[in-house]
C-alpha cells in the first residue's frame, strides 16, 4: 500500500509504553502483514519485518477497543478507528467526492485490527492505548474542558430543571424500605 513508509520505530525517549512483536495489522479488512505495534506516548506505530510501516496521531484516533466478538472478526484484537482514509482507498474517496454531492460534515474512517499472535497481550495493549490516549485530548471536544473540579452546573449544560431546594435534616426517615 502506498501510504506504507520506512521510518525508525518509537524508543523510551518518545514514551513508549508497549511493545507488541508478531502482530497482525488489518486495514478495512486487507492483511498488511505481521509485524511489531509500538504504543508510544507520541504515536502509534506498526512496523513490519522490512521496516516498512505506517504511524498514527492520537488525535486522529476516534476510538479503541479490545474485540472479542468473533463474528466481526475471526479472532481477538485491539480495534481502533481512525478519522482519516489510508492507502489506495484515499486516492479513490477524493474523486468520489468531486463526484458525489456528499455531506461536508462526514468525516473519512478507517478501521484498523491488530491481531497479536500472543492474545493474552491484548489488555495489556488495550491499558497502554488508554494512558497515551488520555494524554492527547480531543480539541473539539466541547465537554472536556468544561469541568474544572468545581461541581457540574447541569442547568447551563443540558438546559435541565433541577430542584435545588436543600433537604431537611430527617426528611426521608420515615420513608418505607421494602427490600
Amino acid at each position: 500500500m502506498s501510504f506504507l513508509r520506512s521510518f525508525p520505530p518509537p524508543g523510551l525517549a518518545e514514551g513508549l509504553r508497549q511493545q507488541q512483536p508478531d502482530t497482525e495489522a488489518v486495514l478495512n479488512g486487507k492483511g498488511l502483514g505481521t509485524g511489531t505495534l509500538y504504543i508510544a506516548e507520541s504515536r502509534l506505530s506498526w512496523l513490519d519485518g522490512s521496516g516498512l510501516g505506517f504511524s498514527l496521531e492520537y488525535p486522529t484516533i476516534s476510538l479503541h477497543a479490545v474485540s472479542r466478538d468473533l463474528n466481526a472478526y475471526p479472532r481477538e484484537h485491539l480495534y481502533v478507528m481512525v478519522n482519516a482514509k489510508f492507502g489506495e482507498e484515499s486516492k479513490e474517496s477524493v474523486a468520489d467526492e468531486e463526484e458525489e454531492d456528499s455531506d461536508d460534515d462526514i468525516e473519512p474512517i478507517s478501521e484498523f485490527r491488530f491481531v497479536p499472535s500472543d492474545k493474552s497481550a491484548l489488555e495489556a495493549m488495550f491499558t497502554a492505548m488508554c494512558e497515551c490516549q488520555a494524554l492527547h485530548p480531543d480539541p473539539e471536544d466541547e465537554d472536556s474542558d468544561d469541568y474544572d473540579g468545581d461541581e457540574y452546573d447541569v442547568e447551563a449544560h443540558d438546559g435541565m430543571e433541577v430542584d435545588t431546594t436543600p433537604t431537611v435534616a430527617g426528611q426521608f426517615e420515615d420513608a418505607d424500605v421494602d427490600h
